[in-house]
């Protein structure tokens, strides 16, 4: 997907652009995160949930939500910070065009 307030950029300029979106769209979700699963939890307190206990047996519902979808904003945060140049379409793309020119 290219913007037009991409086009004018250098190449070096593009790629900071391109990390600079991902580290955006990482502060999106987060929030999201944050928010939806506070509102998960409240509903689990407000309906009951505190009366079942909190052993392994019962564990909260929530719990299963907060847990899984923090997996993926775990893998989204490395994407965006730990590596946020590795680009694996850009990788494959001068992979076949190499390939093409032997």
């Amino acid at each position: 997907m290219t913007d037009h307030k991409n086009e004018n950029l250098s190449e070096e300029d593009k790629v900071l652009y391109a990390i600079a979106r991902k580290r955006a769209a990482f502060k999106k979700s987060l929030f999201t995160y944050f928010v939806i699963n506070i509102f998960l939890w409240c509903i689990w307190l407000f309906s009951g949930g505190r009366q079942y206990g909190m052993s392994w047996n019962a564990l909260p519902w929530p719990v299963w939500v907060t847990l899984g979808w923090g997996v993926g904003i775990a893998f989204q945060w490395a994407g965006a910070y730990l590596y946020p140049r590795k680009d694996t379409i850009e990788d494959e793309f001068q992979k076949l065009k190499k390939s093409e020119k032997l």
